[in-house]
């Protein structure tokens, strides 16, 4: 299953560790409707994807021998995989309404003098602290009917009937869109991954943040206080860390010094979960 120069320790760590990441996908795949079948042939086509993109040698054209060597999958499919067009699905629009909501947080020009976002005008193109002059600072060019419209959807706002845009989240939060969500959480879980493949490759003078707290024998009462607890501290510390991001950012702040183009950030997650007594454990099962 896996390279023979894996340890048996190796082995039985990786095993585990896979079970607790497929676990939760697994549950969205059933969920959503998506068969065994359907992940396996979106698993070869990965395999075969990254293999020849992330595992060329140095120096030398990657081929299609190679990358069956790596994944194990014959040479016939891995060239019928690689000529398969690849599922690339531009993310322009929705980046642009999330940095309009971020905008939005930070900007003092939008905001009241509790420092939280103020309702926008929206339909006076000339109003200098309407919601057209808050897409058109933080997005560009993108049509302010247009950001609007994404933004409802998703239900990040709302328009009331005085055609007041009223902002319904704290951040750019699909909480009326399963599938924004879900495409928000594929970058979220990515970049966590990719974290992880940082931190476990050879020859890193120094990790990237992976860090998490936990305790595994909390009250109910305790969970609930934690959980508004964890709320408000993270909102507040990723409000501060985004303050400072978009001075850093060339499509915010076109003075920012530096060379090259890099996608940076910080994530923080929730997570609580039951857990089963030993008896419980026991009774659990699948029926016959």
């Amino acid at each position: 299953m896996y390279n023979n120069q894996m340890t048996d320790v190796s082995n039985k760590t990786m095993t585990t560790a896979l079970r607790k990441i497929l676990r939760p996908l697994v549950r969205i795949l059933l969920r959503n409707g998506v068969a065994y079948a359907d992940f396996t042939t979106l698993v070869r086509k990965t395999f075969v994807d990254v293999a020849g993109e992330d595992f060329d040698l140095p120096g030398r054209k990657q081929s299609v021998s190679r990358i069956s060597v790596l994944t194990g999958i014959n040479r016939k499919e891995v060239k019928r995989l690689l000529e398969e067009p690849q599922d690339t699905q531009p993310a322009t629009e929705h980046n642009r309404a999330a940095r309009v909501v971020s905008g939005w947080m930070r900007d003092s020009h939008f905001l009241g003098k509790s420092g939280k976002p103020l309702p926008l005008s929206f339909g006076d193109a000339a109003a200098t602290n309407g919601f057209e002059a808050l897409v058109k600072r933080y997005s560009g060019d993108m049509p302010a009917r247009s950001v609007l419209d994404e933004l409802v959807r998703v239900g990040a706002v709302s328009l009331d009937q005085d055609r007041q845009v009223q902002l319904s989240a704290t951040g750019y939060v699909p909480a009326a869109s399963n599938e924004e969500l879900l495409r928000l959480s594929g970058e979220g879980v990515s970049d966590l991954l990719n974290t992880i493949d940082y931190n476990l490759s050879d020859n890193q003078s120094q990790t990237r943040l992976q860090l998490s707290v936990a305790y595994d024998d909390v009250t109910s009462a305790g969970v609930e206080t934690f959980r508004n607890l964890s709320k408000e501290k993270s909102i507040e510390f990723l409000t501060y860390l985004d303050s400072f991001l978009a001075t850093q950012d060339r499509s915010v702040n076109p003075s920012a010094e530096g060379e090259g183009r890099y996608r940076t950030g910080i994530g923080i997650y929730y997570f609580e979960q039951p857990i089963q007594d030993a008896d419980d454990q026991k009774t659990a099962g699948v029926e016959k």
